[in-house]
């Protein structure tokens, strides 16, 4: 399985960081495409200092700039895309069918090839703008999932509480989750 994960400005960009080292660990994925935007750069810098994705096996980072790659082309073969996490402004673009960048291309590309396209949108409270978005989105085809942990596996740090939402993103993804992920 080949997947994009794109990064935008939202916080919480430990969610994306998670996502891509868990499916590093995934036998299922051949490769996993980075992306950040221009802000989720900034972002993923200012909350996860010590972290290299670029790092990680199977990793390569793309350019936002970037429409010569596989995941922007529908005849290339990217499975899916997770934007995680998804700022309401990526998500409205996306809504809107914006491709001005890589990864509202990426996305689009995942909605008209009928492929998995999953947003763990970050924001909150939510307006009428927002859940329209949500709802345009869901009609196309994508999961939109808001970033929401769960407290009831009574997790210990920081990591395993947003593990629950990772766990759910790779679910989604088609991923055993049920086994357990012991890094």
């Amino acid at each position: 399985m080949k997947i994009m994960v794109a990064i935008t400005g939202a916080s919480g960009s430990i969610y994306g960081r998670r996502l891509v080292e868990r499916l590093c660990l995934c036998d299922e994925a051949e490769r996993v495409w980075v992306c950040f935007t221009d802000n989720g750069r900034r972002v993923f810098a200012m909350e996860q200092p010590d972290s290299d994705l670029a790092a990680l096996p199977k990793v390569e980072i793309l350019d936002i700039d970037d429409m010569f790659v596989p995941p922007a082309s529908g005849s290339a073969s990217a499975d899916a895309v997770a934007v995680v996490p998804c700022s309401a402004g990526m998500m409205s673009r996306i809504a809107c069918g914006v491709s001005d960048d890589l990864v509202s291309r990426a996305a689009d590309v995942m909605l008209k090839e009928r492929r998995k396209l999953i947003l763990a949108v970050r924001e909150t409270p939510l307006n009428l703008i927002h859940l329209r978005n949500m709802e345009t989105l869901t009609l196309a085809g994508a999961v939109v999932m808001p970033a929401c942990p769960s407290f009831y596996t009574m997790p210990e740090t920081m990591e395993q509480l947003v593990d629950t939402v990772v766990d759910r993103i790779m679910a989604q993804l088609g991923f055993d989750v049920g086994k357990g992920w012991q890094e």
